[in-house]
């Protein structure tokens, strides 16, 4: 199948188009590089060190004899979208090109702003395109559980059956989404929908957790292939957070009462999950919704395992939260569908842990102790970048 990866550059985008060119898709990569400029913005780095692209993609052809297309430039620039439509003539398409973090969305306007105008009207012009060129392309979306927030019940897979005053209808599954990057990834998840309904296209919505590993099977081939690793209170994901707190002698910081509960799973089960979806496509004028996660865990319950994992002494801190969110709540949310489609999925246990830990543990010398903690208030509504200890209002 020949499928296009947007935002392949970027920390799952990049195993992913490794990992489908591994398996006989010819794969092509869209990306902006932008999200190294993020780095530059905010003065943190990949632990793990990472090519650029173009070193990226020779080196994956000189490791494996496979060729990887490559096309830089911007979704929000329709006439780029629709010159590499022409030129790659797309089966199928993963689209990771988009502002993925709730803090970098939440530092002032302008990032509340750049944020929603990357994410929505570059996923605008793309179903554009689809339209335009060939609406069989099947469309593999990169959502988030966070859209759906900690409501009191349990959350579906997209959809809930709702029985009012004695009329019963399947309806989108409430949305209650904690920052302007979930919103996005809503109105996202909206227009899409619009499309299919209208247009015919087809198309599926992949609702993921937390992604924690930093290693594939294609990424290990060679350092140079390395994906990224982000523990910087930006961009950086709880678990990449404590286990870099735990190899720097840092308490592990756990925000609030620790409760927040969210569904995790492993680098490895994003990529299966991805090739499920893209073999197993949507039928014409169907939005369907996959909850992309395997296990669900609390914050708290998070920085015990790293504690118990790390042979070294470990200390754990509650600091109080930045962010405005639930500490304790509910939280059961279905994920059966790609189960059903064949996923095996990695478990977080001791093993994976100290993986990550190992990997923490190697860029030591990378570890930039200032980067770690919490830098966006979510209160503010001025300027959200902190430069001491949070505030709150």
């Amino acid at each position: 199948m020949r499928i296009l990866v947007l935002g392949g550059d970027g920390y799952l985008g990049w195993p992913t188009a490794l990992h489908l060119s591994r398996r006989g898709h010819d794969v092509g990569i869209v990306d902006n590089c932008v999200r190294r400029q993020y780095d530059h913005e905010m003065g943190v780095d990949s632990l793990v060190p990472i090519l650029q692209l173009h070193q990226r993609v020779r080196l994956w052809r000189d490791v494996s004899g496979l060729n990887i297309d490559t096309y830089v430039g911007d979704l929000t620039d329709a006439p780029f979208v629709d010159e590499v439509f022409d030129r790659f003539e797309p089966e199928a398409i993963v689209h990771f090109a988009e502002q993925r973090s709730a803090p970098y969305s939440m530092i002032d306007r302008r990032h509340a702003v750049y944020t929603q105008v990357n994410n929505v009207v570059g996923t605008l012009n793309l179903i554009y395109a689809i339209a335009e060129h060939d609406p069989s392309i099947h469309l593999v979306k990169l959502g988030t559980m966070g859209e759906y927030g900690t409501p009191n019940i349990d959350i579906e897979e997209g959809f809930i059956e709702i029985t009012h005053k004695g009329r019963t209808d399947v309806l989108p599954y409430p949305k209650q989404p904690g920052s302007f990057y979930h919103l996005s990834k809503v109105h996202d998840s909206h227009n899409i929908q619009f499309a299919c309904r209208i247009w015919g296209l087809r198309a599926t919505d992949l609702n993921q957790g937390v992604v924690y590993g930093q290693e594939t099977d294609e990424t290990s081939l060679d350092p140079g292939l390395a994906t990224r690793f982000d523990y910087d209170g930006v961009f950086g994901t709880v678990l990449n957070r404590f286990c870099v707190q735990a190899v720097v002698g840092h308490p592990l910081t756990v925000y609030g009462k620790g409760g927040q509960t969210r569904g995790f799973l492993d680098i490895r089960d994003t990529l299966a999950c991805v090739e499920l979806a893209v073999t197993n496509p949507a039928d014409k004028g169907e939005f369907r919704v996959f909850n992309q996660f395997t296990e669900s865990f609390s914050v708290r319950q998070l920085a015990d395992m790293v504690a118990d994992a790390y042979p070294g002494r470990v200390e754990i801190e509650h600091l109080e939260d930045p962010r405005v969110e639930k500490e304790e709540h509910y939280y059961r949310a279905a994920h059966t569908k790609l189960l059903d489609l064949g996923l095996v999925p990695h478990l977080l246990g001791g093993p994976t842990l100290r993986s990550v830990l190992a990997v923490a543990d190697r860029h030591r010398d990378r570890i930039d102790p200032a980067a770690i903690g919490a830098t966006v208030e979510w209160r503010r509504t001025a300027s959200r970048l902190l430069t001491a200890e949070p505030v709150l209002d």
